[in-house]
């Protein structure tokens, strides 16, 4: 079951996907609803601060720090309207601690709900990644570009018979259980029919849940699988992907997959990942 559910709050002056479509999930799972806004720290490196006044940095700071209260109001708002239960809280940090506490927060939640990162938005990223491979915890990923609240007529689960994909399977059973039909797909090369006889595997399994699910083999023209996963996402109005994030940890720093980036970098669909 999903009853906790963490969400991180952009404090960008602009509409919150993030915000708006955990709240949605929330109302859909009948689930409490937390939210986060990190107040950054002014980031000015070191040759340029001796030429900045402190009135400088402390209103950069002040402005941070209402733009993230800003942010919280308004999710509370949002969430009054839809009748949760929520609470929302502001933290100020700079983006290596934002990145820390986030990861640590979302171990706590049985779901947490980030925004896909924009060109600008290196923060964004970090916590992303945080949320994703430091929690132990699934990570229910938003376009930037999304405009709807949780839709769940077709989801579409990919397969590769690998843990990272089986724990998102075992994530996502909450909310596969409330979608119409489940589109299972498995992507090969061509001549290799392993992802074939493994999808039908866990085709079978869900279907002991007493779940509708469908079974494709796909065949990939070359390695962009993330390409591959989106057009056929495009092709059947898919509302949610769910499938594994992929990566490791290199001197504090995440090194992704390249199916998962290729799926943060150009999402068109909410996407649930679990490591």
């Amino acid at each position: 079951m999903i009853k906790d559910i963490l969400v991180n709050l952009s404090i960008e002056n602009k509409p919150d996907v993030a915000a708006d479509y955990a709240v949605s999930v929330a109302k859909t799972l009948d689930a409490h609803l937390s939210g986060v806004a990190f107040a950054y720290e002014p980031i000015l490196p070191g040759t340029i601060f001796d030429g900045v006044s402190a009135s400088i940095v402390a209103a950069n700071r002040t402005e941070c720090k209402n733009a993230a209260k800003a942010a919280a109001e308004r999710f509370e708002q949002s969430a009054r309207g839809a009748a949760l239960t929520a609470e929302s809280r502001v933290i100020g940090a700079n983006i290596e601690g934002a990145v820390d506490i986030f990861g640590r927060l979302a171990r706590r939640y049985d779901l947490s709900i980030v925004r896909q990162t924009n060109p600008e938005g290196r923060a964004e990223e970090l916590i992303l990644e945080a949320a994703l491979f430091s929690s132990g915890r699934p990570v229910l990923v938003v376009p930037y570009i999304q405009k709807e609240g949780l839709q769940l007529n077709r989801v579409l689960l990919c397969w590769d018979g690998s843990r990272h994909a089986a724990r998102a399977f075992a994530d996502a059973l909450p909310l596969l259980a409330l979608s119409n039909t489940i589109n299972v797909i498995t992507i090969s090369t061509k001549g290799d029919n392993q992802g074939e006889i493994s999808g039908a595997d866990i085709a079978h399994h869900l279907a002991r849940h007493q779940l509708k699910v469908e079974l494709k083999r796909l065949v990939a023209p070359d390695t962009d699988v993330a390409s591959t996963i989106l057009s056929h996402a495009a092709d059947t109005s898919t509302d949610l992907i769910v499938m594994g994030g992929y990566g490791h940890s290199r001197l504090r720093e995440f090194v992704l997959g390249g199916a998962t980036r290729g799926m943060l970098t150009s999402m068109t669909v909410p996407t649930l990942m679990s490591h």
